[in-house]
């Protein structure tokens, strides 16, 4: 796993031993950027279930001006530190340990991209997007990107949000929510 474009291509990120984070594939991650490219620049960026930070890492290297991590274990905060250190970021993200529904009840941040990408076997992703359309995190016109397995449903609609198509990428589905 690597970073793909931006000031630190080609650093190599740390991942986890054992299957307990599924990394998003590259050829993933690439398609995905390329859609939000002309996004990025000067964002803030909020990575919610953060895993190994490649998300927020591959933002901030494209030109996000900030990035939050979040995760509710310590081996991934740890890993997300040793990754933004690899990729000499430290200084423009956090990481916060916390459960995501307690980080979105207390979170008074607003953030121009949130990336989703729970793990598949849970309803983590359903009930992120419904929390987040709640309370106000989120700027006018700002981007939740949520990742699932194409066998996941996502029959979802939220109001002042509007849903882009579902992007597939072998076994991936990316779906796009615009605030409006």
């Amino acid at each position: 796993m690597r970073v793909i474009s931006g000031r630190a291509k080609g650093v190599v990120l740390k991942t986890p031993d054992g299957m307990q984070t599924r990394p998003t594939a590259d050829r993933v991650k690439e398609a995905l950027f390329s859609i939000l490219q002309f996004e990025l620049p000067g964002t803030k960026v909020l990575d919610l279930f953060g895993g190994t930070g490649q998300l927020g890492i591959e933002a901030l290297s494209r030109g996000a001006k900030s990035a939050l991590f979040v995760d509710a274990a310590d081996a991934p905060c740890r890993l997300i530190r040793e990754n933004l250190r690899r990729a000499k970021m430290e200084s423009e993200a956090r990481v916060v340990r916390a459960d995501y529904l307690q980080f979105l009840s207390q979170c008074r941040e607003k953030f121009d991209i949130i990336f989703l990408d729970p793990p598949y076997a849970e309803v983590f992703l359903e009930n992120a997007i419904k929390k987040i359309s709640e309370i106000d995190i989120l700027q006018s016109g700002g981007i939740i990107v949520s990742e699932r397995p194409v066998e996941k449903e996502l029959d979802l609609e939220i109001s002042g949000f509007s849903r882009s198509k579902d992007y597939k990428y072998g076994k991936t589905l990316i779906t796009l929510f615009r605030k409006d």
